[in-house]
């Protein structure tokens, strides 16, 4: 039986029979020392990687089946299992229950979705021959090795274990440096792998800091997966490319929704409302601008930020909170400079805009602001907390521009009773993920179709066929059934040359050889 105490989930970490320094990991909701964490070094990485290249032979050996059979039932252990897990998730991050929630159904979501396809995604694929009857053409895909994570904080259970799901399953071996703030959440992850029968040198953790840990798991790492911000994943993307390792990275985001004269005005205000303030609005997808149509501005803005000030904010675990706590001082220290730059500029903060010391140490008011300049930090940069701007406009084109603006291409949000025109217009929006009628969940739970930024939002993609083939190097394996690519015994290259020029032309149209 699993146990979530801290102690016991140290045995699952990976790291060498000496002593390490630790760091203290604190409940947001009360500053405290909930438990203390060992930091790993660069000779503990070594150590994981050493276990995961001898494992990672037998591993891809199994039959795809066999390993999909092991992830399935790791999506039925998180659901058993899941009272005590969200337990921790609340305590170590602060977010509200119903937030964790969402990250448990995500990670069942991605386990489910890629042991059901596995077999046919690593199936051989007979590709179109260049010489029908001549040459056979197949691809295989082959699993790239062992797989470095990266993971941030803000979703500490996903994060950790949904991109390892895909790259399990396409036969690799993984090792995970989680975020130390938020490491005993992975740790409790990963020993629901390994109750599901997933091997111990499998799948392994390490935890610790950036530089002890995160920098040589690249330089040992076949593929990297990287979730952060736009700063830090421009430096892992630079060490993976002295590497020469390939990588997939999820950045950060200053997400725009557009509402349009038509929409439902109270459905926008309940959806935006979740995409603004979701887990304290620490969310790469959530929304922080709101862009709303002039003729309708005054009566979605009333609304909306009545909306805000209902929201049932508490340190508590209890399933009715809506908003928790954000992580640390270091957090509401740049949500708060945010909001005061922006305010020392000319903005109006129409609801929240302060800390709220009653409900936690790094509680922040979920916070409504309009007349943002566009100097402001608050404008230009991600504050990843629950901040929100309004502004008005007037012209489709003129909003498409305002909200491509912006260095990010992560989510945007499109709200109109006209969903066609809702969709073009999320098309020439400038991000991964676009949603009509919704803030970020259709997207973000469509495990068939990818999920990943554009511009400074990122590098590659998770979720679809496409979170599954960057796991993979695929081979292409040509047979010569009959005869040779040459000219045939005693004919000059010349003559031979001069006749598959005429052949090729004539060939150039037929279905069979295009």
């Amino acid at each position: 039986m699993v146990s979530f105490d801290p102690e016991t989930l140290l045995g699952e970490a990976t790291l060498a029979d000496r002593d390490h320094e630790t760091m203290s990991v604190e409940a947001p909701f009360t500053g405290e020392e909930f438990a203390t964490l060992p930091l790993g070094d660069e000779r503990d990485v070594a150590h994981a990687f050493e276990r995961a290249r001898e494992a990672q032979s037998d591993w891809e050996a199994r039959d795809p089946a066999e390993r999909a059979e092991l992830l399935l039932e790791y999506h039925d252990l998180l659901f058993d299992h899941s009272e005590p897990l969200l337990d921790l998730v609340v305590e170590e991050s602060g977010k509200a229950r119903r937030h964790g929630f969402e990250e448990l159904i995500d990670t069942a979501m991605a386990s489910r979705h890629y042991a059901h396809r596995v077999e046919s995604y690593l199936d051989d694929e007979s590709r179109k021959s260049p010489m029908p009857g001549l040459v056979d053409v197949e691809v295989n895909y082959r699993a790239k090795g062992v797989v470095g994570v990266i993971s941030p904080w803000n979703y500490p259970l996903t994060l950790a274990v949904s991109d390892a799901v895909a790259a399990l399953l396409a036969g690799n071996t993984v090792v995970l440096k989680p975020a130390e703030q938020t490491a005993y959440t992975a740790l409790a992850a990963v020993a629901l792998l390994r109750e599901a029968g997933v091997p111990e040198d499998v799948m392994q953790v390490v935890p610790g800091t950036g530089p002890d840990v995160g920098e040589p798991l690249v330089e040992e790492s076949d593929y990297l997966c990287f979730t952060g911000s736009s700063k830090t994943g421009s430096f892992v993307a630079s060490k993976a490319g002295e590497q020469l390792i390939d990588c997939s990275l999820e950045l950060g985001g200053k997400n725009p929704a557009v509402v349009m004269s038509d929409a439902d005005i109270d459905a926008a205000v309940n959806g935006l409302v979740r995409g603004a303030f979701t887990n304290a609005g620490q969310l790469c997808i959530a929304i922080e601008r709101l862009y709303v149509h002039e003729s309708v501005r005054e009566e979605f803005t009333r609304k909306f930020v009545a909306a805000t000030e209902a929201l049932d904010v508490r340190p508590s675990d209890d399933w009715a909170v809506e908003m928790g706590s954000l992580l640390s001082q270091a957090q509401l220290d740049k949500v708060s400079s945010h909001v005061e730059d922006a305010r020392d500029a000319g903005a109006t903060v129409l609801t929240g805009g302060e800390p709220l010391p009653d409900v936690g140490p790094y509680a922040y008011a979920p916070t409504v602001l309009t007349d943002v300049s566009g100097e402001a930090d608050l404008a230009r940069q991600e504050t990843f907390g629950p901040v929100v701007s309004i502004y008005g406009f007037e012209d489709t084109d003129e909003v498409i521009e305002r909200a491509n603006d912006s260095m990010y291409g992560l989510n945007a949000s499109v709200w109109t009773a006209d969903t066609e025109r809702g969709r073009n217009i999320a098309r020439r929006i400038d991000c991964g993920t676009a949603n009509v009628n919704e803030a970020y969940a259709p997207s973000f739970i469509a495990h068939d179709a990818p999920m990943g930024g554009m511009k400074d939002s990122g590098v590659g993609r998770r979720h679809g066929e496409e979170g599954f083939y960057r796991f993979t190097e695929p081979q292409t394996l040509a047979t010569q059934e009959r005869g040779e690519i040459d000219s045939p015994p005693g004919v000059p290259y010349k003559w031979y040359a001069a006749g598959m020029k005429r052949v090729f032309k004539l060939l150039r149209d037929v279905p069979g050889f295009r």
